[in-house]
């Protein structure tokens, strides 16, 4: 009998020591690969960020006049040059312009091509002609390109209430 008693606590106390050194093998990995992040706006963390592909499964599923909380990673594509007021992020194929919650904060104007995790609100958005020429202006379009813009258009739209970019 205490044969086995002895084994069964030699057993638990093998069992306990491994999994405390591959939690220390884990936490040593996240030490030596940290993601570290600038924020902007409130706060958040980078957990249960959705990718740039589910974000565009839930722009898609979006009618004119809906509103839906969002957080998700993407690429920033373009930055106003101005003051960072804006920037456009990549979706698969589409992009959606995100503005800052109340101009509460903005972005480095050079974050291009960086990556970023936003969360706020999502929707659909109609721009004026003229909004869309202020934008490209904003972008650094040449004054030429800006005859092109006539019509108004429906596009992917974002307030953030928080930003995390990718240092």
């Amino acid at each position: 009998m205490r044969k086995i008693v002895f084994g069964l606590v030699l057993s638990l106390i093998l069992i306990s020591c491994n999994e405390g050194n591959s939690n220390r093998g884990a936490s040593a990995l996240a030490k030596k690969n940290p993601v570290s992040y600038k924020s902007f706006g409130t706060e958040i963390t980078a957990e249960n960020a959705l990718s740039a592909t589910q974000a565009l499964e839930k722009f898609n599923s979006l009618e004119p006049g809906d509103t839906l909380n969002l957080k998700f990673s993407s690429k920033i594509k373009s930055v106003c040059k101005k003051k960072g007021c804006w920037i456009i992020l990549e979706l698969p194929e589409q992009e959606v312009r995100v503005s800052f919650k109340e101009y509460g904060f903005f972005v480095p104007k050079d974050s291009e091509n960086t990556e970023v995790i936003v969360e706020g609100k999502a929707f659909l958005n109609e721009i004026s002609v003229e909004d869309q020429k202020h934008y490209a202006q904003d972008e650094g379009k040449p004054h030429a390109g800006l005859s092109e813009i006539t019509m108004p258009k429906t596009t992917k739209a974002f307030i953030a209430e928080a930003v995390l970019l990718k240092e």
